[in-house]
This record gives C-alpha cells, structure tokens and sequence, in this order.
C-alpha cells in the first residue's frame, strides 16, 4: 500500500471500492462494474475523485510573463474566468506534465497538474520563478478535486446551487471556471474533465469533500449518478483521444509527435523553456527525433492491443502501442499508438502483435466518440 490517501478514502471504503496504485496514491479502481461505470457517464452521470491532482497557486505582478515562460503555451492571452491547456517542458522539448491552467484575476492563476508530477510540477515552477515577481504555492495537500461527468451533469449540480446562482452554472463555457455556492459552500467550479462527456470539476478543502461527495451522490441518484473508478476513467478518455502522461506523454517525446503542436506557442514573443528546441522540431515536419508520430487505431477484428505491443506492417515493427482496449461504447478495440511518420495517414492498414498473432487494425483520425451536444 501507499501512502497517499484523498480526504474520500474512507467514502470509497464504505461503497465497496477496488483500489490500486495510481502516481502513488491510492486510488478507487472500481466500485462494481467498470463497464456499468462507463456506460453511466456516457448516458447519465459518474462522479469521480480525482484528489490526487494538483493544485498550483501563481500570483503576483508578473504571473502572466511567467507562466508564458514556465509553459509551452501563451497563458497571457488567457481572459479571466477561462482555462487552457498546457504543457511544461524541459529544456530538450521534452514533456514534464500536460496540465490546466485557470485565470482567476489580472495576476492569479490555478495551475492543475496530473497526479504523479505535482511535485515535480511545483518545484519546477517554483525554480522557473527566479527574477519574476510572483508567488508559486503548492496547496495540492490541502485541496480535494471532485468531478461530475457525464449528460446529467448540470441537472445534478443545480440541485446544490441557489436559484439566484444557477446561471452561473448553466452559462459557464466549456473551459471557463467560476465561484458559486455548492451545497452551501462557496467553491470554484470549472467545466472541465477527461472523460469526451459535459461535466463539471470543484475543488474544495479536504476537510469538506466527504460532505460533498455524499450529498452529490444523494441529489443524483434520481439522474443516474454512481462513483465511478479509474478503470472507465481510462476507457472514456481512450475513446475521447485523450493523451495520458506516462503512457502517451513522456519526458523522451514531445508536443509535436503527441499531435499536441497547437498547444506550443512559438508566435509568443517571450523566450519559453525549451522553445529554441521545440522550433527545432516544428521544421522539421514529422516533429519527433524517433520518426514516429501518435495515431488512432480501429481494431477490425474482436481481439483488442495493449500497452507497448508491437505494431507491424507486413512483419515488420514500425511502431507501438501506448494505449488500448476494447471500446464499450462504439463495440470494437480501439488504441492509441506511435507509428513511423510513413504509417500515419488515416486508413492505413497495419496489425498489432497480440502475443506472436497479428491482429488487423486501420489508422484512423482522433478522437475515437464525440458527443452530440
């Protein structure tokens, strides 16, 4: 066992919940069937926690100019009240975390990185802050983040909100965020998540997230809501093509072969850790020293490809398989994978290597399901 518990814990315990490890916590895997799970946020509603992450204050005079430096993408262009995804790197162009990041004032954001990476996250920022006028405080130990996900979502959460509030609810823009009363406390709320579903991310102080995570599964009973784990967690975000550090992203890739070019500004007039290498690779096309660049694959047949199976076109290896499993809402395997630049192009067929057996997949374009909205 870890050592790293969210304030849920015990809530988890009491519904029955399988656990396993995740960035060093421990996490809720499941309550009862995964696939009941995923159905439930695809149809009604999931509520997750996702306490693990972590929650980065930056404030001060110069918060803009430094995170535009500290991260790939331009956060000064980021109007108050809105989010936008980004990345951190490394000098090389390498990925240290992809993470959210939210303007709450002129000069205050929230910066949201995964799990794992928090603290390398926050002390990355905190050393990237010298010669800037700003405060970098890591209050991740302090915070819980609890999510709602799912086309029930809003309904749910406007039972805990005033009346006189719920137009900032039903009027918040997807990546926006927001203060309003939630179960009589005032919390930020973003419409934000990782599942390809409407929903809704509050952080609130740990000492408070049992009392909210109870009355959430109390209100929304009625719309379907159940807890749901990180099984269809990883099977929803799968089928919404979206990356996962440590399988997609890594330290030894970069923006460009993730598919995650749009996210780097170089057009910013600012100087950003790992820009000079970053446009490096732009020119160069294909975007990755490797040669290999992420794509989706459509299983043809029933037999689904996992992690760091091989990928092969006529025998040969030309690539390889950083997610996969089969899709419980569009009924075939789906997976994600870094293929040779040659290999990339929708429609091309290639095969996964199950266990010495090739197994036909077809190269398709990301994301795998869209909602309807």
């Amino acid at each position: 066992m870890t050592e790293n518990y969210t304030a849920l814990y015990e809530q988890h315990k009491i519904a029955g919940a399988s656990f396993t490890d995740f960035g060093g916590w421990q996490m809720p895997l499941k309550y009862n069937s995964e696939l009941a799970e995923h159905h439930a946020v695809r149809n009604a509603a999931g509520l997750f926690d996702l306490s693990h992450m972590g929650e980065v204050w930056v404030t001060g005079p110069d918060a803009a100019a430094f995170l535009d430096y500290a991260l790939a993408g331009k956060l000064s262009a980021v109007a108050v009240g809105k989010a936008k995804y980004s990345l951190i790197c490394q000098e090389d162009g390498g990925i240290i975390d992809d993470l959210i990041s939210y303007r709450r004032s002129e000069d205050k954001y929230l910066v949201v990185p995964n799990a794992g990476n928090a603290p390398v996250v926050a002390a990355a920022l905190a050393e990237r802050a010298a010669g800037f006028d700003v405060t970098v405080n890591d209050v991740s130990a302090e915070t819980s983040l609890i999510a709602v996900q799912g086309p029930n979502a809003e309904a749910i959460l406007l039972t805990l909100v005033p009346a006189d509030q719920h137009s900032l609810v039903t009027e918040l823009k997807y990546y926006a965020a927001v203060e309003v009363e939630i179960n009589g406390q005032d919390l930020l709320l973003a419409r934000t998540g990782y599942t390809g579903e409407d929903g809704f991310e509050i952080y609130i102080p740990n000492e408070d997230a049992a009392g909210l995570w109870d009355a959430l599964l109390e209100v929304g009973a009625g719309h379907g809501l159940i807890p749901a784990g990180l099984a269809c967690r990883d099977s929803l975000r799968l089928e919404a093509g979206m990356p996962l550090y440590g399988n997609e992203l890594s330290r030894e890739g970069n923006p460009y072969a993730a598919g995650l070019g749009p996210v780097v500004s170089l057009a910013k007039e600012s100087d950003f850790v790992g820009k000079a290498v970053l446009a490096e690779l732009k020119a160069l096309g294909a975007g990755s020293t490797s040669g290999r660049k992420l794509v989706g694959l459509k299983g043809l047949g029933r037999r689904a490809g996992r992690s760091h199976y091989p990928v092969l076109k006529d025998g040969n290896v030309v690539g390889e398989v950083t997610s996969g499993q089969p899709s419980p809402t569009l009924g075939y395997p789906i997976a994600m994978a870094y293929v040779d630049v040659e290999h990339s192009e929708p429609g091309t067929a290639l095969d996964i290597d199950l266990r010495g057996k090739p197994e036909p997949f077809e190269v398709v374009a990301l994301p795998f399901y869209k909602r309807q909205k």
